[in-house]
């Protein structure tokens, strides 16, 4: 039995916003006879962190709490609970030069991380240019030496003879054929062949990688001016593009214990780790990454660091992405050339991105129709939106196509099913709707609800039948055993005799089918979080913010993330004043790993 009880301590329930986790913290540090300014602060502290910051800076107002005088301050550095310097040993809390005050953990996770970082700069080793370097990038772009392929260039140019490489840059600037190159450039420097791993935060994005390094090994192979010469296949045979790995599962998570299997003394055997979709990554995930991967081997960072940041502790691609730029090094190149044909959405993207609000209506303006900003004010605004959407969803006949039999076992069937069935899930992703939020009439889960209803009735489909030809899937939890992965959409098709499958796409290319009752945790998917967009593109895209211009979850690396998921049409159903605020936000989670990499006195 514990020697303390706890008692409710009077300012336990003075700030409404603090959650029920800040409020025991409170109560603890009273008990404990902290007092109640550290109380007080390690409360507003723990508030921070489900926000997603990594410290709490002291002298500023943050997240409501008003800024604590010099006095105050110094007060806290002479607690016993609060350490100041790594002689004080291990304390809860942690106040640092920069009045930013840290739980432990997180103080622990970001001086771990940075050192790690700082150690991979300084063991690096560039390579120097010669005159085969040139000759080997002229082979991996076919010949190409323009200005649009330059910074693809810069980074396979770059990245051989370094530990740590961050590829940033946004969609359609090709990162995933540079990592591709990237790591034929290593291949083609070392003195043996390299073991390489490939991972990404969620188990779809992993898989996505894993398609487009296949597709990126293809393009070469079949280039019809320059394919890849004969001496580089070899090596083009050795990147791997078959096991699609979380970066969870790559580190060996042990969820009994909360803890990975991987680190610094049992790490990842590899000589390259690929992690794609960076800005999901989380403080504490890249520490685990640093301490896994071997000194000796390299770690390449790659996504876009002006996308959502994790939806835990820190952001860390944007972070790392300052702290690189600050200090240059020839390890961190930015994409910023765009391929896309629709120029017109790049145009869009950029002054999401900047913030820039007269350059927003003016792409809008000049997008010839592939982008365009509806008002959504209300419920009302909202309930005739959907009704359009949902009558273009509906008159999508490739939804809910009747299969050939799959009782039959006929090859030519079977290949007939396949082929109907890949067509029917390209339509399923030409078109997606993007919600902020996912409670609220406004949230996915309603408006789930709303098109469901409006299907059923255009289809003539019972209210009270849970599975039905046309039903959109996306599976909320990892599930190894069969392959399906947090984030997959899959579609519910019937045969001729009326029995139900939900179809995925396979990481082969191929097409996999489940019995309704089968699959992992899933939940209806005609509009799903921008947030479990991340990663995905669709060739039309819908981006509903909620209509309250004071919505803390509204901001620009919000709305950027769901318009640049299109390809090539975008909508945004926004009140005039919500888009204005979404733009005018830009997100900053307060920590110091830039200043920790760089050096500053923190």
């Amino acid at each position: 039995m514990s020697a303390y009880s706890f008692r409710r301590a009077a300012g336990e329930l003075a700030v409404e916003a603090w959650r029920p986790l800040d409020r025991a913290l409170y109560r603890w540090v009273v008990d404990h006879g902290g007092g109640e300014l550290l109380a007080a602060t390690a409360a507003w502290a723990s508030f921070a962190d489900g926000q997603g910051d990594a410290a709490l800076p002291l002298a500023e107002s943050r997240h409501g709490m008003a800024p604590l005088t010099a006095e105050q301050i110094a007060a806290l550095r002479e607690s016993p609970f609060v350490a100041t310097q790594a002689a004080n040993g291990m304390r809860p809390f942690v106040l640092d030069a920069g009045d930013r005050f840290y739980l432990h953990r997180n103080h622990a996770d970001e001086a771990a991380a940075a050192a790690r970082v700082r150690e991979r700069r300084a063991a690096s080793a560039p390579v120097v240019d010669d005159a085969q370097l040139d000759a080997d990038l002229d082979a991996l772009f076919h010949g190409d030496r323009s200005d649009a392929v330059a910074a693809q260039r810069a980074a396979v140019r770059a990245v051989a003879g370094q530990r740590l490489f961050v590829l940033t840059g946004g969609p359609g600037t090709g990162k995933t054929t540079t990592v591709l190159r990237m790591l034929l450039m290593l291949q083609r420097r070392a003195q043996s062949p390299l073991a390489i791993r490939i991972a990404a935060p969620t188990g779809k994005a992993a898989q996505r990688l894993v398609q487009a390094l296949r597709e990126g090994k293809s393009k070469l192979r079949s280039h019809a001016g320059a394919p890849l010469p004969d001496d580089w296949l070899p090596l083009l045979d050795a990147i791997p593009d078959s096991e699609a790995l979380t970066a969870h599962r790559l580190l060996g998570y042990e969820p009994w214990r909360n803890a990975f299997r991987r680190n610094a003394r049992d790490p990842v055997a590899a000589d390259v780790v690929v992690v794609d979709e960076a800005s999901m990554v989380d403080l504490a995930m890249l520490r685990s990454l640093l301490d896994a991967v071997r000194p000796d081997a390299m770690l390449i960072l790659v996504g876009d660091a002006d996308q959502l940041t994790s939806v835990a502790t820190g952001s860390v691609l944007a972070d790392l992405v300052a702290a690189l730029e600050a200090d240059p090094r020839g390890d961190l190149v930015r994409l910023t050339h765009s391929f896309r044909a629709e120029r017109e959405l790049v145009a869009v993207n950029e002054a999401v991105r900047t913030g820039d609000a007269e350059a927003l209506a003016s792409a809008l303006a000049a997008s010839n129709g592939r982008a365009a900003q509806h008002g959504v004010a209300d419920e009302r605004a909202l309930r005739d939106r959907i009704a359009r959407w949902a009558k273009e969803l509906a008159a999508t006949n490739a939804l809910h196509v009747v299969l050939p039999s799959m009782v039959a076992h006929a090859q030519s069937e079977s290949k007939e099913r396949s082929a109907v069935v890949r067509e029917a899930l390209a339509a399923l992703g030409q078109r997606q709707l993007l919600c902020a939020l996912r409670e609220t009439p406004f949230g996915s889960v309603a408006i789930n609800a709303v098109v469901e209803t409006q299907l059923r009735r255009a289809w003539d489909i019972d209210a009270q039948v849970e599975w039905y030809s046309g039903r959109a899937v996306i599976v909320t939890r990892n599930d190894y055993a069969v392959g399906l992965f947090n984030g997959d959409v899959g579609l519910c098709l019937a045969d001729v005799d009326g029995h139900l499958r939900v179809w995925f796409e396979g990481a082969d290319g191929g097409v996999r089918s489940f019995a309704p009752h089968a699959l992992p945790a899933h939940e209806t998917a005609f509009a799903i979080t921008i947030h479990k967009a991340q990663g995905s593109e669709y060739r039309h895209a819908a981006v509903l913010l909620p209509p309250d211009a004071e919505h803390r979850i509204l901001s620009r690396q919000l709305l950027y993330t769901g318009v640049s998921r299109a390809k090539q049409s975008v909508e945004i159903w926004s009140a005039p004043d919500a888009l204005h605020a979404a733009l005018s936000v830009e997100v900053r989670r307060s920590g110091g790993l830039r200043g920790r990499i760089v050096g500053e006195s923190v």
